[in-house]
């Protein structure tokens, strides 16, 4: 009979308390979920795990993470994976975005393609996560096929051009019809242009109400997205009550329309103008869906 080696009693004992300390592990984040949590920073693993050293806690999360029960989406910050959302190993944008927007301590909204998406125009359903948010510039969250690109900006709207959507884990800061719309223009690059810019604005202006084209939005928009949207919403699309009410509340607010190009990038042609939206058109835009 082999006599056992203190070595072997001391790996065993190690293997013992690895295992036991993964359980508790397992055991936490179950209890998190139960609470309808599915999602923790590092700094809550390491107040309930106090006895246990860095490296442990290290250790333990790349256990969990192999196994795809949690995926770390950011530095310091795991989202967990319930059974429904095992095949894909992650969970939608929606269902962890505004958890680790506050994890970083930053104001953001959902805007763009997937706020469009939310107010109706689902049409051309998003491949790719748009969120606004303060700076400094985030890099892209890539993680299991999803992609969330972060759109820095300088001053955040006010919060009554942000509407809060419920999710399954709480609710998300989303822009409100009008602000989506005024989005879409400045950053229609992001989105595939002005013509894909202009299609998904057709469907969301069923959502807009000549109310919100209020104060607020006409001294939190630049004065040349208005122009562009302006223009895009009268003669594009023929919604004239829209278009009127933003050219009524521009001049109202003292804002002066001065001649840009209708696609900012794109050469500048005087021979071309619009001039009541003070419009070079640079572009041909045609609506397609």
């Amino acid at each position: 009979m082999r006599k056992v080696s203190k070595s072997d009693t001391f790996s065993k004992i190690y293997l013992m308390l690895v295992e036991n300390n993964y359980k508790r592990l397992e055991r936490w984040i179950e209890d998190h979920q139960s609470k309808g949590k599915l999602s923790f920073s590092l700094n809550e693993i390491r107040n309930s795990f106090k006895q246990d050293s860095e490296t442990a806690i290290k250790q333990l999360l790349e256990r969990l993470t192999s196994i795809q029960k949690i995926v770390s989406v950011f530095k310091g910050y795991y989202i967990i994976i319930p059974p429904q959302y095992s095949a894909k190993g992650i969970l939608p944008p929606s269902m962890f975005i505004d958890g680790l927007m506050k994890f970083l301590n930053r104001n953001y909204y959902v805007g763009l393609l997937n706020a469009a998406a939310l107010h109706g125009a689902s049409h051309q359903q998003p491949q790719e996560s748009f969120v606004v948010t303060e700076y400094p510039v985030m890099r892209p969250t890539n993680k299991k096929g999803i992609k969330i690109n972060y759109i820095s900006t300088k001053q955040m709207p006010h919060e009554i051009l942000i509407e809060k959507r419920k999710t399954e884990t709480g609710y998300i800061n989303v822009s409100n019809p009008i602000l989506t719309a005024i989005d879409l223009v400045n950053f229609e690059k992001k989105i595939g242009g002005l013509n894909r810019a202009t299609a998904i604005i057709d469907e969301l202006a069923e959502s807009i109400h000549p109310k919100d084209i209020n104060e607020t939005l006409i001294n939190y928009a630049s004065v040349t997205s208005m122009q562009r949207l302006g223009y895009i919403l009268d003669e594009i699309l023929n919604k004239s009550a829209l278009a009127e009410k933003i050219n009524t509340k521009c001049k109202k607010a003292g804002k002066t329309f001065y001649l840009i190009p209708l696609k900012a990038s794109g050469k500048k042609q005087k021979e071309h103008i619009n001039e009541k939206w003070k419009i070079m058109i640079n572009t041909e835009i045609e609506v397609y869906v």
